[in-house]
């Protein structure tokens, strides 16, 4: 399970959406990025996301993961009180609006996939946007959460509404997120509830599970791990660790903690192509 929104990264065609015009503004302000304010990530942005990295002493590999997004500080908004409040249920994948503390709308929503949840915890809304377009469907509205892109947007497959499929976004059939958009403002308190997913390190002395069956999945994916799904981490496992940990500049230590973690989750986004929020 790893604490991260899409990777925003130069791919082919190039990634566009209002996270990474969030992420353009923020490098502009800095003195990082110049003139370029279009929500595409294309080859000035990836620069300018390397010159920032190197300046802050993260890993200079210009695709925008949690540290990045900690380090970029985008202003957030305070919540100051207000008649409405949001309510999300990451279990039964439902969005709930009060109006003075009265329930008023239920909306069916996605939420993230058991490797990429949505965060848990109280945040605000503290950016909107209409017609973002594409995945991000027909409105967007960031949340507060420091380490990612994360929102409240509408959708261009609707037939995911209901699952637990998103990379940590919330997502709405359109013409719901069209209703929740015209009602609330920024500063909206926005509470995630639901299933909590602990992370364990894992190394060669943890018990079996789940959680090594889909790391040995994610490294036979990049060509690191050449044995069988077993769940166990054995030799194998570890020596396919330390082979990735190796290539990424990571300490070789053969244990997935945080930021091992993220850099596979990374790496396999980038393997299967996926730029889905």
């Amino acid at each position: 399970m790893v604490q991260a929104s899409r990777f925003l990264r130069l791919t082919d065609p190039a990634m566009q959406g209002p996270d990474v015009l969030a992420v353009q503004r923020r490098l502009i302000a800095l003195g990082d990025l110049q003139g370029v304010f279009d929500g595409v990530f294309g080859p000035q942005t990836r620069d300018a996301v390397i010159a920032f990295q190197r300046a802050s002493g993260i890993r200079a590999d210009g695709i925008v993961g949690p540290d990045t997004w900690m380090a970029l500080g985008i202003n957030q908004v305070e919540w100051g009180g207000g008649r409405y409040r949001i309510a999300v249920d990451t279990v039964r994948n439902l969005l709930v609006l009060y109006d003075s503390g009265r329930l008023t709308e239920t909306f069916p929503v996605s939420t993230g996939k058991p490797t990429t949840p949505t965060p848990l915890g109280d945040w605000v809304i503290v950016e909107k946007m209409e017609n973002p377009g594409g995945p991000f469907g027909a409105r967007w509205m960031r949340l507060s959460i420091p380490n990612g892109g994360y929102a409240i947007h509408g959708t261009d497959d609707p037939s995911t509404i209901g699952q637990s499929v998103t990379h940590g976004c919330v997502r709405m059939r359109n013409e719901d997120v069209i209703q929740l958009y015209g009602i609330v403002p920024l500063g909206t308190l926005v509470s995630i509830n639901g299933q909590v997913f602990t992370t364990r390190l894992l190394h060669r002395y943890v018990s079996p599970g789940p959680d090594i069956e889909t790391l040995q999945q994610m490294l036979q994916r990049l060509g690191y791990y050449k044995g069988s799904i077993t769940g166990s981490f054995d030799i194998m496992t570890e020596n396919a660790v330390r082979a990735f940990q190796s290539t990424r500049g990571l300490a070789v230590d053969g244990i997935v903690g945080p930021q091992t973690a993220v850099a596979i989750q990374a790496q396999y986004d980038i393997a299967l192509g996926d730029v889905e929020p």
